[in-house]
């Protein structure tokens, strides 16, 4: 039997790995041979590097000699980095949702040699505890199962098998999707959001950025007061939470609790990514400061601890440090008394400072019962008094960085960076999603096709649906704020390998995985948003702007058809379809702002300044020079510049309004429903 091979690999997960006693093997058609070979069922273990549960099973388990005899006596063991590999993560995710198990991190799955899969958990303790068997436990009566017990084995591998293949069969629908639902669609989901804290349901919490952008639309379309509300408690509640990090930005993936007080302190990049295109959505509508402040923290936390050399960004930052959940962010009353002095007092009361803390013992800093903010004065003695905490802080040992660039989530964090950056007036903001798009386009590339993750000087894996659409979804993001045709260009060639190599040729859909993915025992198709946004609702937006661009029909083709092929499971549940939704919406409704000007100007400046402070989810920003031309097809198209003076035009439809030079015009007509 061949010894743990992960010292071979480049995600820093698989690499806490490699000095186990379990022989460990990646994921890969020679591992598959072997466990043929072998006749050996295959253990499947799959988790993160920021993953508390996934540390704690491995120094329970994984680093037990006898657990681990146990694991290499009875099977092939494959360790998994579900980030450097969601196509496998989410069949075997699913997987385990088919045998009615909650699914998540760490992954345990039991396999056939050839890789299909016949039972499953999540997390198991080296004893019985928790509801949950003993690991060795569990071992001896898998493998005993499996040699004894072939029947039942094949009768579970034939009914998950049909389940997996249900996956690539969406339920399809009626087409177009009319204004009205997506109302009801938002009404049902704002009744699910809680008045007082804000966040959908009850404890744990996540963000659900997607979801809050429905509702946000809706209260643009309609000027409903409860759709705004809803947005701005949560908003508010997880801006001034425990969430986040008031001390150095950036939000945790979820909070434990019902209040945003206590996070699960990871940070993910995907997360952050979201935050700050949904706060600076809505802070273009009132310019609220505390969103200001937290997208520009949050920008502040990305570029200083998370952009690696060559621009791309890291994945994430660990929950522990010196194994201990939070240790690195949490505090006691006499660390801060001891830090600040005569200032202690003013900023314990704001940030919820207690002498026995409001989690274990320690403080976890927030302003949940000061949420407004306080005069400039009472605020600048706050801001100097985090800096001294930041410095501290800074001397402690932080957790664990996993610098792997994966192109799906930079896809997600360069579009959120050129959004804020534009909004903002942040050019510098810009230039860092401008690098950190050239290092995938550079290095992610090989061969003319995308890989999905890189790592110490190695890209790798086969790029997924999910990659090409976040990526183009972020050169029309870079689009609209630089006026670049470049990444436009760039998108539609990715577009074409999208099409020859994930369309499904019997049906409207796209497939998670290339057609030339190796050792896989299936491909599953849908527009579920997860943790992240799903690919094909992805698409949806990214076809419906490249129609309005470019004037292509079969862009507007393409996206009807992805509305059209799961708009059926609406019926069933609309909860996770957010990006196919919002992105239907603006096919339906896009808002195309033309700006005629010479870059740089005082004419252009003006005008893009009012389009900066106006919150339009249906806004499709296009920046040409006096003389430029556009698309033949484009409602706008023959129109110039008018009297010398920076003009914009804003098409609806088909039908584009007088052309604007006044800012206070342009505001007026912005302003209109």
């Amino acid at each position: 039997m061949t010894q743990n091979q992960l010292h071979r690999e480049t995600s820093p997960y698989l690499l806490q790995h490699k000095d186990n006693p379990v022989h460990w093997m990646a994921w890969s058609e020679e591992t598959l041979a072997l466990a043929r070979r072998e006749n050996k069922p295959i253990l499947l273990s799959v988790g993160y590097a920021a993953c508390h549960w996934c540390h704690v099973m491995a120094h329970e388990s994984f680093e037990n000699e006898a657990i681990a005899d146990l694991m290499n006596r009875h099977f092939v063991n494959i360790k998994v980095d579900r980030e450097e590999r969601p196509d496998i993560d989410a069949i075997y995710q699913s997987a385990l949702h088919m045998m009615g198990e909650q699914g998540g991190w760490p992954l345990t799955m039991f396999l056939t040699p050839a890789g299909e899969p016949f039972w499953g958990g999540t997390y198991f303790p080296p004893t019985a505890r928790y509801g949950r068997p003993g690991f060795p436990d569990l071992l001896n009566g898998i493998a005993r199962a499996y040699a004894e017990e072939q029947e039942k084995i094949e009768k579970n591998v034939a009914a998950l098998r049909d389940g997996l293949v249900k996956l690539s069969q969406p339920r399809p629908g009626g087409g177009e999707i009319p204004p009205a639902l997506h109302d009801r669609i938002a009404e049902r989901l704002t009744q699910a959001v809680d008045p007082f804290r804000g966040g959908v349901g009850s404890a744990p919490k996540f963000p659900q950025c997607g979801v809050m952008e429905q509702i946000w639309r809706a209260w643009r379309r309609t000027g409903q007061e409860p759709f705004r509300k809803a947005v701005h408690v949560t908003l508010d509640n997880m801006c001034q939470g425990g969430i986040y990090d008031h001390l150095g930005g950036g939000f945790a993936r979820y909070s434990v609790d019902d209040a945003w007080l206590v996070p699960h302190f990871e940070k993910m990049l995907y997360d952050n990514a979201a935050m700050i295109d949904l706060l600076t959505l809505v802070w273009q509508d009132g310019q609220n400061p505390l969103y200001a402040a937290r997208v520009a923290e949050t920008v502040g936390w990305l570029l200083r601890e998370m952009r690696q050399p060559g621009g791309g960004f890291a994945s994430s930052l660990d929950a522990d440090s010196e194994g201990v959940e939070g240790k690195f962010y949490v505090w006691s009353a006499a660390e801060i008394d001891a830090l600040l002095g005569r200032d202690a007092d003013s900023f314990k009361a704001v940030y919820d400072v207690t002498p026995h803390g409001n989690w274990e013992d320690k403080t976890i800093l927030n302003r949940l019962n000061t949420q407004a903010l306080l005069d400039e004065e009472a605020e600048a003695l706050l801001t100097r008094c985090r800096t001294i905490l930041f410095d501290a802080r800074a001397k402690r040992i932080p957790p664990a960085l996993d610098d792997k660039v994966l192109a799906d989530w930079n896809g997600l964090i360069i579009a959120a960076l050129a959004f804020a950056g534009d909004a903002f007036g942040r050019a510098d903001w810009i230039d860092a999603a401008r690098d950190a798009f050239a290092f995938v386009q550079t290095k992610m590339t090989v061969d003319g096709r995308l890989r999905h993750s890189w790592r110490d000087g190695r890209a790798r894996h086969p790029a997924t649906l999910d990659d090409h659409a976040a990526l183009c979804r972020a050169a029309l993001a870079l689009y609209e704020a630089t006026g670049d045709d470049a990444y436009v260009k760039q998108a539609e060639d990715w577009l074409d390998i999208v099409e020859a190599q994930f369309a499904d040729p019997a049906a409207a859909g796209y497939f998670f995985t290339a057609a030339d993915t190796p050792a896989l025992i299936t491909r599953t198709k849908h527009a579920n948003d997860n943790a992240t946004p799903a690919g094909n609702g992805i698409l949806v937006g990214v076809f419906a702007r490249l129609f309005y661009l470019t004037g292509k029909d079969v862009y507007r083709a393409r996206a009807d058809r992805l509305i059209a092929a799961f708009t059926g499971e609406l019926e069933q549940n609309f909860f996770p379809l957010s990006s196919l939704l919002n992105g239907g919406a603006f096919l339906q409704a896009a808002t195309q702002l033309v700006l005629v000007g010479e870059p740089g100007a005082a004419d252009t400046a003006a005008l893009e300044d009012v389009i900066r402070h106006t919150s339009l989810p249906n806004r499709l920003l296009i920046r040409r020079r006096p003389g430029d031309a556009l698309p033949d097809t484009h409602p706008a198209a023959g129109k110039d510049a008018v009297g010398g003076k920076a003009t914009v035009y804003v098409c609806r439809g088909m039908t584009c309004s007088p052309p604007v030079t006044a800012p206070a015009d342009l505001r007026a007509e912005l302003a209109a429903p």
